[in-house]
């Protein structure tokens, strides 16, 4: 119990620390950049520009800025876009982020979910047909980009057999073409992930003596097989989670869905601090948060990973 307290304690210094480093490099960064915010619009009187600087507090030393802003944060406070006009980025965030965590999360049980159960049929029929189509599958997953996938999809379903929405969104069938879209590449790379896993564990002297001692194909597959393979799929689910629910840019232009994914391009081009900030510290905390779970899960399933 010690142990794993300490463990935990060590695990989340580590991810405060984590965060702090992005943010005070992505602020110093962005900052570095030249220009500001309000270069681009022109004929700007010099009085109104001194007086939109003071607004944002541009006109402060940079130190200063920074010492700001790490007090809003700790406040909870992301501060207002300096594009869009009465918009804070808490707002922002709150409205973009539900509908791609929805996309996001139904593609990441889409890709988790058939990417392990392909694994495990290809490795348990090492070498027959359904292996290599396994294979096939995997490596035109991981080969063909989600833009093409999301194209693809659109003159099939949508132009061709008029089955489904080409884009927009609102209600349930506007799902189906991002979901599967961004979740292809997934179902390839997990399925891939945990074929090789599933052959590396078959080949482990405790499944043989497991075969060995009578125990049923059932029982050797469920209860030693998948349960150890399936450990490495973990790390890249929890990974992946933080990518994938946050949104795609271009799934999400594609199908002109109101995600947060269109907010991570726009800030930079517009050079807009205040959501460039709100957007990295936003994906960076899900990343770590993801990361400190995982770690966490590590600890509790392999008590030797505490002791390191």
């Amino acid at each position: 119990m010690l142990f794993m307290l300490r463990y935990t304690v060590k695990r989340t210094l580590m991810a405060i620390l984590t965060l702090w480093v992005i943010i005070t490099i992505t602020f110093f960064l962005m900052h570095s950049i030249p220009g500001d915010p309000f270069t681009d619009q022109k004929k700007i009187p010099a009085e109104i520009m001194e007086k939109l600087k003071m607004k944002y507090g541009l006109d402060k030393p940079l130190i200063v800025q920074y010492g700001t802003y790490l007090k809003n944060i700790l406040k909870g406070d992301l501060g207002d876009s300096m594009k869009y006009k009465n918009r804070s980025v808490n707002d922002m965030l709150r409205d973009g982020f539900p509908v791609s965590f929805k996309i996001g999360i139904y593609a990441l049980a889409l890709g988790a979910g058939l990417g392990i159960l392909f694994g495990i049929v290809a490795a348990l029929h090492r070498g027959k047909a359904i292996d290599y189509f396994v294979i096939v599958l995997a490596v035109v997953g991981v080969s063909v980009p989600e833009f093409v996938f999301a194209a693809l999809f659109q003159w099939i379903f949508g132009v061709w057999l008029e089955v489904l929405p080409v884009a927009r969104w609102g209600t349930p069938a506007h799902y189906i073409m991002p979901v599967f879209a961004l979740g292809a590449t997934y179902i390839a790379y997990i399925a891939r992930m945990m074929r090789t896993s599933m052959l590396d564990v078959l080949n482990q002297d405790y499944i043989r003596t497991a075969r060995a001692k009578g125990l049923s194909n059932f029982a050797v597959t469920w209860k030693h097989t998948i349960r150890n393979a399936i450990l490495p799929i973990v790390t890249i689910l929890g990974v992946s989670f933080a990518g994938i629910v946050v949104g795609s840019f271009v799934i999400e232009s594609i199908f002109a869905i109101p995600g947060i994914g269109k907010y991570f391009v726009q800030s930079i081009t517009q050079q807009d601090y205040t959501l460039i900030m709100g957007t990295t510290i936003f994906y960076a905390a899900i990343l770590i948060l993801m990361m400190y779970i995982v770690d966490l899960f590590y600890g509790v399933v392999d008590p030797r990973i505490r002791l390191e």
